[in-house]
């Protein structure tokens, strides 16, 4: 980037985001403005390195943080067809997730099994968590992309992917199990199903409606997509976010990251509710991530990808203010486990 008021560098290891901090005035309008008149380089350096972490700056509540959001793309949206559930703070602004504080949340980009997912993500830490828990860590998918092993991704690229979700009927109780997703009019924001049809129409969903008024996902998607700007290719999914064994083999990595009792006692129920899962059809699951053609994807092989985003994780504290765009083209995001006070917003475009 050319000169700056600002202190601009990229953060270490690599495939970190690069970091914008005041050099002496922490004005909010003043980065605004700046960010406007150099849009192309902001651009250049959100795709180059896959984020961009804003930091010291004084965002104060959720207005401030759309106020730096538009300023690094203005079409801000606010259709969300994600499985978390979340609150809205303004038009565009919501908490990224109201899951537990104890639910990890795996590393994906974002609604990448929509036909048009989000380009950009933003994040911003109106209140940040205690210093070693509740991090967002991003990972450059690029980076998976490369790293996987060929055998394993031959057979993604050939099996391709297909996603179940279910999503309860308007009114029906919770039937406690901690993977049933909410109802489908609070996901479209609708109760006629002819708008509902049409939305998945759009985004290439197959829409199947069950006993109780309820509904069933299912889509389907490649492993991978090419960057727009770059051509770059970044692992693009979301298997390790809905198969059925992603909180076991989330949890026992974090289990091994940050070792506490609280983490192997979750692991323990995690690994219980796993068994209880696999013994009902793959397709009755609140989520669950097969083959295109229904067979089943080797553990092993979704273990070993895994294992990869891991080894390319970058956690970083959050810090009160900070504000984190990124591409979500390739970077993807997630959460780990917390206690405490929390308060993570988003908004996307």
């Amino acid at each position: 980037m050319a000169e700056t008021p600002y202190r601009i560098q990229p953060r270490q290891p690599e495939g970190a985001p690069l970091i914008i901090e005041p050099a002496g005035d922490d004005d909010l309008g003043r980065l605004c403005d700046w960010l406007r008149e150099n849009s192309g380089q902001v651009q250049d350096g959100l795709t180059l390195h896959g984020a961009i972490l804003f930091r010291g700056f004084p965002v104060e509540g959720p207005g401030d943080f759309e106020r730096l959001a538009r300023c690094v793309d203005e079409e801000l949206k606010n259709e969300y067809l994600g499985t978390s559930p979340r609150d809205a703070l303004t038009d565009y602004v919501f908490n990224a997730s109201e899951l537990p504080d104890y639910f990890p949340i795996p590393q994906h980009c974002e609604m990448s099994f929509c036909a048009n997912p989000p380009r950009r993500l933003f994040f911003c830490a109106l209140e940040a968590p205690a210093e070693g828990s509740g991090e967002t860590p991003l990972c450059d998918f690029r980076r998976v992309w490369q790293d996987l092993d060929p055998g394993v991704k031959k057979r993604f690229e050939e099996g391709g992917l297909r996603h179940v979700r279910n999503y309860a009927g308007p009114g029906q109780p919770d039937s406690g199990d901690p993977t049933q997703l909410k109802p489908w009019p609070e996901l479209f924001q609708t109760h006629d199903r002819a708008v509902v049809e049409e939305t998945c129409r759009r985004e290439g969903f197959e829409p199947i409606w069950v006993e109780g008024d309820a509904l069933r996902l299912v889509s389907t998607q490649p492993v991978s997509r090419d960057h727009p700007r770059t051509g770059e290719t970044a692992w693009h999914n979301h298997v390790t976010t809905f198969h059925v064994g992603t909180a076991v083999g989330e949890y026992e990595r974090i289990a091994r990251f940050r070792p506490s009792e609280r983490h192997q006692g979750v692991l323990g129920m995690a690994r219980t509710l796993q068994e209880r899962l696999r013994a009902t059809p793959p397709e009755e699951r609140g989520m669950h991530s097969t083959y295109l053609d229904g067979s089943e994807i080797p553990d092993e092989d979704l273990d070993h990808v895994r294992d990869v985003v891991w080894r390319h994780l970058i956690v970083e504290p959050w810090r009160q203010g900070d504000v984190v765009a990124i591409d979500n083209h390739s970077m993807s995001h997630g959460r780990l486990p917390y206690e405490g006070p929390r308060r993570i917003a988003v908004c996307w475009a």
